[in-house]
């Protein structure tokens, strides 16, 4: 969300319906703040997308973006399906109350005793994504007399323009069976001839933050290829073509984001072009559901001053609560919540307090004048601030709260400095 879309009252900026000041007041800062009616609205129009186009659909929330209980009720609430990647984030959906059956687990390296515990709870789908895991998954489920459903993940050969640590779809990744050397038939057989495998589908992500609707097309008409050629070397026709995420969001005013009803619309027509019986047709959003409904408020302190340089000014947060600016060279916008009436006077770095030079969290960003005691909000914070989050510097994890319709409730205590020493042990 850019800035001049938000939401003041007396100069105060308003989330969901509260005033950011009294969470601040409340709860303390560092706080990620979570607007959960934009979660809602966005699943919706994704739904509504689809039932637009006629296609039938399943929106699976690629929960890597941010996994929390209280995320997962949410998504129980919108009736969509889930992905995982860890037995962590499968743990935290099952003690959310979230149906087992409506969970996809994705990895590149799922270990043994996350297999056993996603046969075990009978999730909905296992996502395979090497050999070592056919073999391992068949094992499993020939020794506990078990049948899952699972879908190939592929390599289909198609590069996202994105940064390079967030393409996935291309030949040389860690993810999938490649479709060119051959190894997706071999994996086609293998999982095929397992009488306790069901193969539901395949699946294909091709990056992450796509802002053109190119690389989807081409990733659909490329699935119905494949499919073809399924039909006719094994006698298998998908119930199911995952197309994956990586839908983009518009985090400063020169990201330019699709409609969701533009880039489901041309998949819509590409399918539809490719073939008669159009499987079922499951994408996997993460960021794009969350992202924009999140922000990150900090309280301002310390200001560096350099003749004739741009001027630090410093929060007491950074890098711990969002490493992407450092690890991803990400851009975000940020207001002074306090003052969104006062105009903008001054171009600043905003600093994080972490010892590390890189710990900027935005290199220039348009503030009025500011005093220590201000509160920051970085905007557009609601994937990959919290679920990355770390304790460098032996700082502790800063509180989620969610709103909604004028209502605040925390949803993740802050952690606390005996919280750090909790799993020290005396040598």
């Amino acid at each position: 969300m850019i800035a001049n879309e938000l939401v003041s009252n007396n100069g105060h900026l308003v989330i969901g319906g509260v005033d950011s000041i009294e969470l601040t007041k409340k709860y303390g800062t560092p706080l990620y703040v979570f607007d959960v009616s934009e979660i809602r609205s966005q699943i919706r129009k994704f739904k509504s997308a689809f039932e637009n186009n006629d296609l039938k659909y399943q929106i699976s929330y690629a929960s890597k973006a941010f996994a929390i209980k209280a995320i997962y009720q949410v998504m129980k609430q919108e009736s969509v399906h889930i992905d995982v990647v860890s037995g962590g984030e499968l743990y935290t959906a099952l003690q959310a109350g979230f149906p087992s059956s409506k969970i996809s687990f994705h990895g590149n390296n799922k270990t043994f005793e996350e297999l056993v515990m996603a046969v075990k709870n009978h999730v909905g789908v296992i996502i395979i994504d090497n050999f070592y895991e056919i073999e391992l998954l068949s094992r499993i489920l020939k020794t506990d007399h078990e049948k899952i459903n699972v879908m190939l993940r592929l390599t289909p050969g198609i590069s996202a323009h994105t940064h390079k640590y967030d393409q996935t779809g291309q030949t040389d990744s860690k993810f999938g069976f490649d479709v060119g050397s051959g190894q997706a038939d071999k994996a086609m057989k293998q999982v095929l001839d397992d009488p306790n495998m069901h193969l539901k589908g395949i699946h294909a992500h091709i990056g992450s933050q796509i802002f053109g609707t190119q690389g989807f097309t081409m990733l659909a008409d490329k699935m119905v290829e494949l499919a073809k050629h399924f039909q006719r070397e094994f006698n298998y026709w998908p119930e199911v073509i995952n197309l994956g995420g990586g839908f983009g969001i518009s985090y400063t005013k020169d990201d330019d984001p699709i409609s969701a009803d533009e880039f489901i619309g041309k998949i819509a027509n590409e399918l539809k072009k490719a073939c008669d019986n159009v499987p079922e047709v499951w994408i996997e959003p993460g960021r794009s559901i969350v992202a924009p409904a999140g922000y990150t408020l900090y309280t301002i302190g310390s200001r560096k001053d350099i003749p004739e340089k741009i001027s630090y000014l410093s929060v007491d947060g950074g890098m711990g609560d969002n490493i992407r600016p450092a690890l991803y060279q990400a851009k975000y916008e940020a207001v002074v919540a306090n003052k969104m009436d006062q105009p903008l006077t001054q171009t600043v770095h905003i600093a994080g307090k972490y010892c590390e030079s890189g710990d900027i969290l935005i290199d220039q960003q348009r503030v009025p004048d500011t005093n220590p005691g201000d509160i920051l909000a970085v905007l557009d914070t609601g994937a990959y601030g919290y679920s990355m989050a770390m304790n460098y510097n032996r700082n502790p994890r800063a509180a989620v709260v969610f709103v909604e319709n004028g209502q605040d409730k925390l949803v993740v205590k802050r952690e606390t400095y005996q919280d750090l020493t909790s799993l020290d042990l005396d040598y």
